[in-house]
């Protein structure tokens, strides 16, 4: 009798499954045996009136899904592949404001506007101050740390840059971050004990930051500044996103370009820290490669989801019109198939067509040429202000259904 694929009611969206591991032993056996599989779940748990998922294991097949929105579609459900059980259908609806969560045509309109701010030339613009940013939040956190020489790379570092990234980008007044931070986290952190975050405090913090928005793009709007938000709010009848339009992207931006870069950054000090070797070989020669790498070993995101819009096959499977669909970014991004010796932290690899920007298609990653300006910067930083680095304890992680997040990674400069 062959071995079954899964434990019997394993189900990868578990958050307690994630504030454990990534289940990557579980993936490489769907790969292996199952690449697409039904998880059953009981009605509701995820926020969705139905019995469970198929989870999309294989790096083929999760570029398939993320390429062809006219089959799997990320509005009908939304991205998001779990939320919390008590979450109202209409506080889902809602979140089809978001551009993670609209389908062509009318992700086409909004994301050739925003993408406005993400062209080269815009992210080159950010590089000297960001640089400039990345040593002052070093020296800050070397300043601020124990006797011992202990901080946390988490709230000390990694949290900060993504941040001051992103108040650069629009034009938020940097004593603000802390705001945006603070409700980022109530909105991704609803199933985390530690947070006491309830769905109804995730929807407050994301009507805050709404607000907010909505509030800065009015004022750009009577003041124009010459900043991104002057151009992307201007006269609506020109193709310009409205205040709430707006809004609504600042709340893709806390969540996309903060929470997943973060982790990314945290994940990375963890690689390197348990990869001396590798830490020794960026200090020495700052490869260009190794952002990418970063990411792939990361992968912030574990996974989203889209719905099937007709009866399709997929892997052997046959999924029907309506049925969910969780394409695990962190199972692509460790398939063998792709990636020779996919185990191994190696800030060389090249090439490395990891999916932790997304599977390509309409969703692939707006922010990506940010985030590993980002990544590059606060590397550099560390390695010329504290390349003795040294981990003190295991990381924490967070209680999530879909995001590789980390709340603290102790460390000490001696």
């Amino acid at each position: 009798m062959p071995c079954p694929a899964l434990p019997d009611g394993f189900d990868f969206t578990d958050p307690d499954v994630l504030q454990d591991r990534v289940p990557f032993p579980e993936f490489a056996r769907l790969r292996q045996v199952e690449p697409v599989r039904w998880v059953a779940q009981r009605r509701g748990i995820s926020g969705y009136d139905d019995a469970g998922y198929w989870a999309v294991t294989r790096h083929a097949d999760v570029k398939h899904v993320s390429t062809h929105p006219e089959l799997f579609s990320s509005n009908l459900n939304t991205a998001i592949i779990r939320f919390n059980e008590s979450i109202s259908r209409d506080q889902i609806e809602v979140q089809k404001l978001i551009m993670l969560n609209m389908d062509p045509p009318e992700h086409t309109r909004v994301r050739q506007i925003v993408q406005r701010g993400f062209t080269p030339r815009a992210v080159r613009s950010l590089e000297d101050a960001l640089r400039a940013r990345a040593h002052g939040i070093v020296r800050t956190a070397l300043e601020r740390a124990g006797a011992d020489g202990g901080f946390d790379f988490v709230t000390d570092v990694a949290v900060e840059l993504p941040l001051q990234a992103i108040a650069e980008l629009i034009g938020v007044p940097q004593e603000d971050r802390s705001k945006i931070f603070d409700w980022s986290n109530k909105m991704a952190g609803y199933d985390d004990p530690e947070y006491a975050i309830t769905e109804e405090v995730g929807t407050e913090a994301a009507m805050e930051i709404v607000s907010y928005a909505m509030n800065l793009a009015a004022a750009r709007k009577e003041c124009p500044a010459g900043d991104i938000v002057s151009q992307l709010v201007a006269a609506e009848d020109e193709g310009n996103l409205s205040s709430d339009e707006f809004g609504f992207f600042v709340i893709l931006l806390a969540v996309a370009g903060n929470e997943t870069t973060r982790n990314a950054i945290t994940h990375g000090m963890h690689a390197f820290l348990t990869h001396p070797d590798q830490w020794d070989l960026f200090k020495r020669e700052r490869p260009v490669t190794a952002a990418e790498e970063i990411v792939r070993w990361a992968t912030p995101v574990v996974s989203f989801q889209r719905t099937a819009t007709e009866d399709t096959e997929l892997g052997g499977a046959a999924i029907k019109r309506g049925d969910r669909v969780g394409i695990f970014y962190s199972s692509a991004n460790h398939d063998p198939e792709v990636f020779a010796d996919p185990e191994a932290f190696d800030i060389t690899r090249d090439p490395n067509p990891h999916l932790g920007f997304g599977g390509g298609g309409p969703h692939f990653c707006l922010g990506k040429s940010l985030a590993v300006l980002e990544i590059n910067l606060i590397f550099n930083a560390v390695a010329e202000a504290m390349p003795d680095l040294r981990l003190t304890g295991d990381p924490r992680r967070l209680r999530s259904a879909w995001l590789n997040g980390v709340k603290e990674l102790r460390v000490s400069t001696r």
